[in-house]
């Protein structure tokens, strides 16, 4: 079997840790986010994985050329020119998806985490017979996102409804899909939405069914989903690898540390936290709801919530640091700052205050 991850372009609503790394690469739970996806792929048997990208593609294959054989699943690049929309890739990589085989093809969106129940996803898609299946998930306010309407009992997609003002259905497109080839005959090779001119296409034919997705799901694009699905992330590992998690008089509720981190006397940490490769948490220190990237020093008594700490950056001796905080690559807190909601590019010295949510260039 084949796959398709849909990896776009320049990831701004993640800058400044994408200023740093093509947003796929970003570490979400102390690994590159599209390696959760690729994985998942593997594990039920996917041999080939084709990453459609119109951004640094050089720098995501030579970092991948790693897991290639780590793993072992083919790995492979289809660049766009110009930004070919959601269903465009797709035409672009017609060779490397359609095989002899007939078998149907995953097609998945880079931002999005989940349990990925991929293998139940083959199941129901032999079982309606439909040319595609996609998977979506309940949410509690569908007037902001595109809603699919479809029969409860066969999962037959009925019409999609942008932003409905009334109540039409709570189930909303969760960006996992499993496609027939014969889908590809539908794609032309110019910009275009698989949401907006190809599954209602399919719909209308009768061909396009719908499972809902069990588990948590949030697209993790943007950094205020990033903290909230990293929770989502962490309390499913708990269901379902308790030992993956920390233990210990410091740690409150579901923290993730890397085995080469170091971690100081009297830390207070948790919940939702994830610690990465190489890091030192020096003593004294609190964090909640945060993610401290690969080589992060964080220095006596300095207390960290709801904020991303990006790599090998510096929080000094009782800095505070809160309130969607994102620190770029290599930037360096000095002690006793006070950052709410700053946002930080790469390779900066803060030696005053962040006293209201701003950009600092």
């Amino acid at each position: 079997m084949k796959a398709l991850i849909l990896v776009g372009g320049f990831g701004t609503r993640l800058r400044p840790l994408t200023l740093s790394f093509p947003k796929p690469l970003v570490d979400f739970a102390n690994k590159p986010m599209i390696l959760h996806q690729i994985e998942a792929l593997k594990a039920i048997g996917v041999t080939e994985v084709v990453l459609a990208i119109n951004y640094q593609p050089e720098v995501m294959l030579n970092f991948l050329k790693d897991f290639e054989t780590k793993i072992g699943i083919k790995i492979t690049c289809s660049q766009e020119t110009e930004p070919l929309g959601t269903a465009g890739p797709l035409a672009l990589a017609r060779d490397k998806l359609a095989d002899k085989s007939g078998e149907p093809f995953f097609v998945l969106n880079s931002d999005v985490i989940s349990e990925y129940p991929l293998k139940e996803m083959i199941a129901f898609h032999k079982s309606h017979g439909g040319e595609a299946s996609i998977m979506v998930t309940k949410v509690d306010e569908p007037s902001k996102y595109g809603v699919v309407v479809m029969e409860e009992s066969t999962g037959k997609v009925d019409s999609f409804v942008e932003k409905p003002k009334i109540f039409v259905g709570n189930k909303i497109n969760a960006g996992i899909y499993l496609l027939n080839p014969s889908v590809l005959d539908l794609i032309e090779l110019k910009p275009t939405s698989i949401e907006k001119e190809i599954f209602p296409k399919i719909a209308s034919a009768g061909q396009l069914f719908a499972m809902v997705l069990p588990g948590f799901w949030m697209d993790i694009g943007q950094p205020k989903d990033y903290i909230s699905g990293l929770r989502l992330y962490l309390d499913s590992l708990r269901k379902r690898a308790p030992s993956k998690l920390a233990s210990g008089a410091h740690i409150m509720g579901n923290v993730l540390v890397d085995e080469t981190a170091k971690i100081g006397d009297g830390c207070l940490i948790g919940p939702d936290v994830a610690i990465g490769p190489g890091c030192v948490v020096e003593s004294g220190v609190r964090l909640s709801r945060c993610t401290i990237m690969r080589g992060v020093r964080i220095k006596k008594h300095a207390c960290i919530s709801s904020s991303i700490i990006g790599w090998h950056s510096t929080v000094g001796q009782w800095a505070r640091v809160e309130n969607m905080t994102i620190l770029g690559e290599d930037v360096h807190v000095c002690d006793e700052i006070y950052s709410n909601g700053g946002v930080v590019l790469p390779h900066k010295e803060i030696k005053a205050s962040i006293l209201k949510p701003e950009i600092v260039m």
